[in-house]
């Protein structure tokens, strides 16, 4: 996939109901870029979850944010990308070493899967920085880890919509950047502390948008996904 694909929407299914995942798959695939499968999902589900859509005809980004020793994220990055997803993700955090050692385990299945970092959880505020003895605030900290991350070769990061702009002017066009915490106007924030919405995030620079409450959630799930695109003036798949 393109690191910048026609639509960004990736719609996080955050269910552990396999069927309904599958329903709104098929209901959302017109109105969105790709799916997000989370830790929810892989805990009830698996591997076998997982090959349910990675042959539908759209991306997948598996959403399992490794961080262990270099060594155990090598062996777990490689057999995820054998599922055949086009994204997954670590933790920056794990260092140097894991982060290259994941970025090579999955090349040597997939040359095209992109391995992206997570700096810093769009939950977490400056304060939850402190406490966990990191040094914030938080823009300079996803700053740091987003270097390394780069500087590792892998191909971009998790971040909040908040730390766009200083990524994309650091950071340059092609490095990935991938969004939680997007909620258009009138949806709840919930357990997010750096929330923006959509079509500022992506006018910021954003390469992918990950929405999933205020789409899965809504009562009709495809009719609030297609207010998204065509807020982004996205044509219909």
């Amino acid at each position: 996939m393109n690191t910048s694909p026609a639509n960004p929407v990736f719609v996080a299914l955050d269910t552990t109901d396999l069927n309904l995942a599958r329903d709104l798959a098929q209901r959302l695939k017109p109105y969105v870029g790709g799916l997000k499968l989370g830790l929810e999902f892989f805990t009830a589900h698996g591997p076998g979850g997982v090959k349910a859509f990675t042959g539908m005809g759209i991306p997948v980004f598996l959403d399992l944010k490794f961080h262990d020793i270099p060594n155990t994220v090598a062996g777990a990055v490689r057999a995820a990308a054998d599922l055949g997803v086009d994204i997954l993700n670590v933790h920056a955090a794990g260092g140097e070493a894991m982060l290259k050692a994941a970025r090579e385990a999955a090349h040597s299945v997939n040359p095209d899967a992109k391995v992206i970092a997570v700096t810093v959880l769009t939950s977490l505020s400056d304060a939850d920085l402190g406490a966990v003895g990191q040094r914030g605030p938080a823009q300079d900290q996803v700053l740091r880890l987003a270097t390394l991350t780069r500087d590792c070769g892998l191909a971009g990061v998790v971040c909040s919509a908040h730390e766009i702009a200083l990524l994309r002017e650091t950071m340059g066009t092609d490095f990935l950047l991938v969004v939680p915490g997007i909620r258009p106007k009138g949806t709840a924030v919930g357990d997010q502390q750096r929330v923006m919405g959509p079509k500022e995030a992506r006018d910021l620079g954003a390469s992918i948008l990950v929405i999933g409450r205020p789409i899965t959630g809504a009562q009709d799930p495809a009719m609030a996904a297609r207010e998204i695109a065509q807020n982004l003036c996205i044509s219909e798949g």
